[in-house]
């Protein structure tokens, strides 16, 4: 090597800068002590700005761009380094990179919950996450701010500062909101812009600029949301009474399908008077209606002091699987009543054959006596 390309060597003479991370947003030129030549090219890519600092001083600043330097294009630092005019002589800078793109898809999110007063429910305790989107608007600032003599600034660096600046955002906002727990999913968009209004001033004391903020979700703790979704089945189901009659119903048909046996028409008899009862506990006014009428009372000498005849019991038939009835006693022959035939009325406790009930055995023709 000779001499010239020896001592050439010791000196800069080009000065770029090329990014193989995501997450680097500031970067100094390493020199390694060795001076910049003037007249070194100076390569600024787009989405790059170049800042020169002398003694800790902010000298010159250009964005994307080739330069060749000299006295002309480096105004401020020639003038803080005294320098002649056609000044050739190498010197010493320290030359900072800024990526200005928009760093993307950072995450926020409540490390604890945070309780608010609903209207409806209360006290609540709620979570929330999102991402955020940040870029480098005034390099000069972030320097002198945040990155002084780091000669690597990552965005892990700023990141968690403006994390927790915007958890205070949105808990202030969210609660002089006073949106109610069942409309925030549709005010996420209204919320974002607020939260990002509120706290854009203060990101901006730093060089940077909040380009966008999302609300991804807004959660409760598991037993709150349990008990919310029970409110809403039973909002769903509507009508109790004909819900709990549907349940009957497909209850008496799995029994029937049972294939561990039984008497199915029992255990009919037996769904149809819990099915009533049921009914009766649902609709009280239903229940009070089949009772028999109070006896009015009536003076001691008045002929029509006598009591009502009390109701007639209404009975229940089975054939083939199918309920007919209700039918008071007079009509259960016309109804094709014979000893096997299964009945039931209000107070058995479950289906039997009409010559097995007292009542009904008198009705039926005696059988034919045994041959001889």
């Amino acid at each position: 090597m000779s001499l010239f390309e020896k001592i050439r060597g010791e000196f800069v003479d080009i000065i770029e800068w090329l990014d193989s991370t995501n997450d680097t947003m500031v970067y100094r030129f390493q020199r390694y002590n060795n001076e910049i030549k003037m007249g070194a090219k100076l390569t600024v890519r787009p989405g790059q700005k170049a800042v020169f600092v002398n003694e800790g001083r902010i000298a010159d600043c250009f964005g994307p761009g080739m330069y060749t330097l000299s006295t002309q294009n480096l105004p401020i630092l020639t003038t803080l380094m005294g320098w002649p005019y056609a000044f050739n002589s190498p010197f010493k800078a320290e030359v900072y990179f800024f990526n200005t793109r928009i760093f993307t898809n950072l995450k926020w999110g409540t490390s604890n919950p945070i309780i608010l007063r609903d209207a409806e429910l209360g006290p609540v305790r709620l979570r929330a996450y999102g991402t955020y989107n940040v870029r480098i608007v005034q390099p000069e600032v972030l320097l002198q701010e945040l990155v002084s003599t780091d000669g690597l600034f990552q965005v892990d660096e700023v990141s968690d500062h403006i994390r927790n600046m915007i958890m205070t955002a949105f808990t202030s906002s969210i609660g002089a909101a006073q949106v109610p727990l069942f409309d925030l999913a549709s005010r996420y968009q209204e919320i974002s812009n607020t939260i990002r209004q509120n706290m854009q001033a203060d990101v901006q004391r730093f060089g940077l600029d909040l380009t966008q903020l999302l609300i991804e979700n807004i959660s409760l703790p598991p037993e709150v949301e349990a008990a919310l979704d029970k409110r809403a089945s039973i909002g769903v189901l509507g009508n109790m009474q004909q819900y709990t009659q549907y349940q009957v119903a497909n209850s008496i048909e799995q029994s029937a399908q049972n294939p561990s046996g039984g008497n199915s028409f029992l255990e009919l008899g037996v769904g149809l008077a819990m099915a009533q009862q049921v009914t009766n506990a649902l609709n009280p006014g239903a229940a009070q209606s089949q009772q028999p009428p109070a006896v009015s009372p009536q003076p001691a000498t008045s002929p029509a002091a006598a009591p009502p005849p009390p109701p007639q019991p209404q009975w229940y038939l089975s054939r083939d699987g199918q309920t007919f009835g209700p039918f008071p006693v007079n009509q259960l022959l016309q109804q094709g009543l014979t000893a096997q035939t299964y009945v039931w009325r209000s107070g058995m406790s479950g289906w039997q054959f009409a010559n097995a009930v007292p009542e009904l055995a008198a009705l039926l023709p005696p059988p034919p006596p045994s041959g001889a």
